[in-house]
């Protein structure tokens, strides 16, 4: 019989995905996971009753988060994920053959056996390459503690609930600061601001006590009904923001990167920000 999985993260607004078939089914120590086929999406992951990543939207994401800010950068060599268990951040971050060094932070271990052994179309081989440090701790700890420092933070967190609300206090966004280098940047999902406004409009309140410049940007990501999905930006370097297209271009010819989504075009363009979504960060 056909099961439909609800997502369950909004008290008055709802989204079903059919799943053909449930691969996978179980509560971890931090949280319920599943994973289905469905014949849009290829394989949904869900955690807690939300959708996490799907095999044929993931690159949507996944390209937003690590190809803008280390584009943006220009001279990343080290860089930090908070989260991200599926492997598709990873992945993309590992493209740049300028990364020197990866650290990869999630707290769940059977998180990323999952995605070894169910996602290899989105992890692909991130999990084999030697620049990537496995670390299973809490990111929340793990920023306050670490004695490296990051050209580039990425926060591949789940939504502000559960075992992820804390990576979106003010005290983490200060731990996260203290754990970059000198106009390094950081990043992380902001939910849908047309659904959940009080997610970006709390971030931006928290980081801009941390950090010279905090804004958001925007991706469409189609799992993520209800808008475009913002991703926090927070770095002490404003030109960071304002990289010409043409540097762009030539930065993202130079990293010969193969993408279906991020374009120097739409890096430039994820910054204008509509009325509604402006007003919230301000």
């Amino acid at each position: 019989m056909t099961r439909w999985f609800e997502e369950t993260d909004s008290d008055d607004y709802r989204v079903k995905l059919k799943a053909d078939r449930v691969l996978y089914e179980s509560e971890t120590e931090h949280q319920h996971l599943v994973l289905f086929e469905n014949p849009t999406f290829g394989r949904v992951l869900m955690l807690d009753g939300i959708i996490q990543t799907t095999e044929n939207d993931e690159f949507v994401y996944h390209e937003m988060l690590a190809h803008l800010p280390i584009l943006a950068h220009g001279r990343a060599r080290r860089v930090l994920i908070v989260g991200g268990g599926d492997g598709g951040m990873a992945e993309e971050v590992l493209k740049h053959r300028s990364v020197e060094s990866l650290t990869m932070v999630e707290i769940d271990g059977s998180v990323i056996d999952f995605s070894k052994q169910y996602l290899g179309a989105i992890c692909g081989r991130a999990f084999d390459d030697p620049r990537l440090e496995l670390v299973i701790a809490d990111g929340f700890e793990y920023v306050a503690d670490c004695a490296a420092r990051y050209d580039v933070i990425i926060v591949d967190s789940t939504d502000p609930v559960g075992p992820g609300k804390i990576l979106f206090t003010e005290e983490f966004y200060r731990r996260c600061h203290g754990a970059l280098t000198e106009g390094g940047v950081l990043v992380g999902q902001l939910s849908l601001p047309y659904v959940f406004p009080e997610v970006l409009r709390d971030a931006m309140a928290r980081l801009r006590p941390n950090f010279a410049d905090a804004t958001c940007y925007l991706a469409t990501v189609p799992t993520y009904t209800g808008g475009e999905t913002a991703v926090a930006w927070a770095s002490d370097n404003p030109a960071l923001r304002e990289v010409p297209l043409e540097t762009l271009r030539q930065r993202f010819a130079a990293a010969a990167l193969e993408t279906r989504y991020y374009t120097p075009e739409v890096h430039r363009a994820a910054f204008a920000l509509p009325a509604f979504v402006r007003d919230l960060t301000s």
